[in-house]
C-alpha cells in the first residue's frame, strides 16, 4: 500500500493511542475518554463535564457525531454512535464552547512537511467541516497561534509517520491551541486549498507516494522554497 502505513493510520484513529502521542509531544487536547457501554459513557461524561462531543471511531464524514449537553440525551447518542461503528469504542470529548475551529491540510514525506493552508472556520466550533465555511488566510488568529499550529502539524506528521496528505483539526480558545483529531488522508478541503494557494496538493502527495522528497520538489520549482528543518512557510506563492 502506497503512502501512510496502516499502523500509522491506526495511531491516529485509535483515541487511546493518539492521546498517548499527544501527551508524549506535550500537545494539548480536550479531556476525553472511550466507552463501550452506557455506564462507562455516563462515568466519562460525569468526569470531564458537559457539554461533550459523542462520536464513533473509524468512520468518515462526522457520521453519528453529536454534541450532548445533559445526561438525558447521552444514552440516545451513545447508542447511535455505537451502531455506526459496533466494533470500536465510542469517543467522548469535552466540547470547547466558544472556540475557533481550525483545519490544516498538509503533505509530509516522513521528514519535511508542506503546510498547504491553515483554515479558520467562520462558524463556531461544533459545526462539522463538511457543513461549515472557512477562510484562507485566517482572519483572527495571531502570529503566535499560527506558529504553534504549524509546529504542531509538523511534529504530529513526523511522529505519526505520515507519508502523503494529513488533515489536522484544532480549536483555539483563550489563546490556547487544542488538537481535536488528526486524519492521515485527504480531506474535502484539499481541492479548495490547492486552488487558493496555486499548488496542487494531490499532485505533490502523489509524487511523495512514489518516493520523491519535498526538498527535491522544491529544488525543481514544483513547490515554493522550503526550510527543511521546519517545513514550509504559510505564505502562499
Amino acid at each position: 500500500m502506497l503512502g501512510t502505513a496502516p499502523e500509522a493510520i491506526d495511531l491516529a484513529e485509535d483515541r487511546g493511542k493518539f492521546a498517548q502521542i499527544l501527551a508524549e509531544l506535550g500537545i494539548a487536547a480536550p479531556p476525553h475518554g472511550e466507552a463501550r457501554t452506557l455506564p462507562e459513557a455516563r462515568a466519562i461524561a460525569a468526569q470531564i463535564g458537559f457539554p461533550v462531543v459523542v462520536r464513533p471511531s473509524y468512520v468518515l464524514g462526522g457520521r453519528a457525531m453529536e454534541i450532548v449537553y445533559d445526561a438525558d440525551d447521552l444514552e440516545t447518542f451513545v447508542r447511535t454512535a455505537a451502531e455506526a461503528s459496533p466494533d470500536h469504542p465510542v469517543l467522548i470529548d469535552r466540547f470547547l464552547e466558544g472556540a475557533i475551529e481550525v483545519d490544516v491540510d498538509a503533505v509530509s514525506d516522513g521528514s519535511d512537511v508542506f503546510i498547504g493552508a491553515v483554515m479558520e472556520h467562520i462558524e463556531e466550533a461544533g459545526v462539522h467541516s463538511g457543513d461549515s465555511s472557512c477562510q484562507i488566510p485566517p482572519a483572527t488568529l495571531s502570529d503566535d497561534e499560527l506558529d504553534e499550529i504549524e509546529d504542531i502539524t509538523r511534529r504530529l506528521a513526523r511522529r505519526l509517520g505520515v507519508l502523503g496528505v494529513l488533515n489536522l483539526q484544532l480549536a483555539v480558545k483563550d489563546e490556547r491551541v487544542w488538537v481535536l483529531e488528526a486524519n492521515p488522508r485527504a480531506s474535502r478541503t484539499v481541492p479548495f486549498v490547492s486552488k487558493a494557494i496555486g499548488v496542487s496538493l494531490a499532485r505533490i502527495a502523489t509524487l511523495v507516494l512514489t518516493g520523491r522528497s519535498l526538498a527535491e520538489l522544491a529544488a525543481e520549482g514544483v513547490l515554493p522554497s522550503i526550510r527543511t528543518s521546519t517545513g514550509i512557510s504559510r505564505t502562499p506563492p
